[in-house]
C-alpha cells in the first residue's frame, strides 16, 4: 500500500509540507509507505482550447468548484480523465493556512472525491494546520496531532481493505444537466 500526498503549495518545504510531513510520517509508523510530491510550482494550465477534446471525443479538463489554481488545475485534469479509477479508494484532504480560509479549502478539495466516489478519511477535526512564516506550523501541536490521527485512520480504512473489489453494486450514471 502507498499513499502519494501532493503538495500545491509554492513554498516546496513550507508549513504544507510539514503538515504533509507529518501524515507521511504516522503512516509509514503504521507500515503503509508514503510518497509527497510537490507540484507548487509547475506549470499545471486550465483549458488552454487545445482541441484535443475533439480528437479524444471527451474533454481533458472539466472545472470543478471554484476557481483554479496549480492543484485545482491538476485535480481537474486527473479526476475528470481518470477519476474512474480513483473510486472506492480512500481520500483526504489537508489545508494549511494562516489562520482562515481552511475550511473553505477543505471544503473544496474534499469534493473531488466525493464526486468520484472515493471515501473521505476524517479525522479528529478539520484536516488543517496553522502557519504564517515558514516553520510556523512546526508550532501548530492541534494541528499536527490531526494530521497524525487523519494519518492512522488512512492506515486503518487501507488495512481494513478498501476498492473496487468491496465497492457496492453500481446503478449506472444518470446525467442531470438542468435545463429541461
Amino acid at each position: 500500500m502507498k499513499v502519494l500526498l501532493i503538495n500545491g503549495s509554492p513554498h516546496r518545504e513550507g508549513n504544507t509540507f510539514i503538515a504533509l510531513s507529518e501524515v507521511a510520517r504516522t503512516l509509514e509508523s503504521e507500515g503503509v509507505q508514503a510518497e509527497i510530491v510537490h507540484i507548487g510550482t509547475k506549470a499545471v494550465q486550465g483549458c488552454i482550447a487545445c482541441g484535443k477534446c475533439a480528437e479524444l471525443g471527451h474533454c481533458v479538463l472539466v472545472y470543478y468548484a471554484g476557481p483554479n489554481g496549480s492543484l485545482c488545475a491538476l485535480l481537474d485534469r486527473v479526476f475528470y480523465s481518470c477519476g474512474k479509477y480513483l473510486a472506492y479508494k480512500p481520500g483526504a484532504a489537508v489545508a494549511v493556512c494562516r489562520r482562515g480560509g481552511a475550511s473553505a479549502t477543505f471544503d473544496r478539495l474534499n469534493k473531488y472525491f466525493t464526486i468520484m466516489n472515493m471515501p473521505v478519511v476524517p479525522s479528529q477535526y478539520w484536516n488543517s494546520v496553522h502557519g504564517r512564516l515558514p516553520g510556523e506550523a512546526r508550532e501548530d501541536a492541534e494541528g499536527l496531532q490531526t494530521m497524525r490521527v487523519l494519518a492512522r485512520n488512512m492506515a486503518r480504512l487501507l488495512k481494513a481493505g478498501v476498492g473496487p473489489a468491496l465497492a457496492p453494486e453500481a446503478e449506472e450514471r444518470q446525467w442531470t444537466h438542468f435545463i429541461r
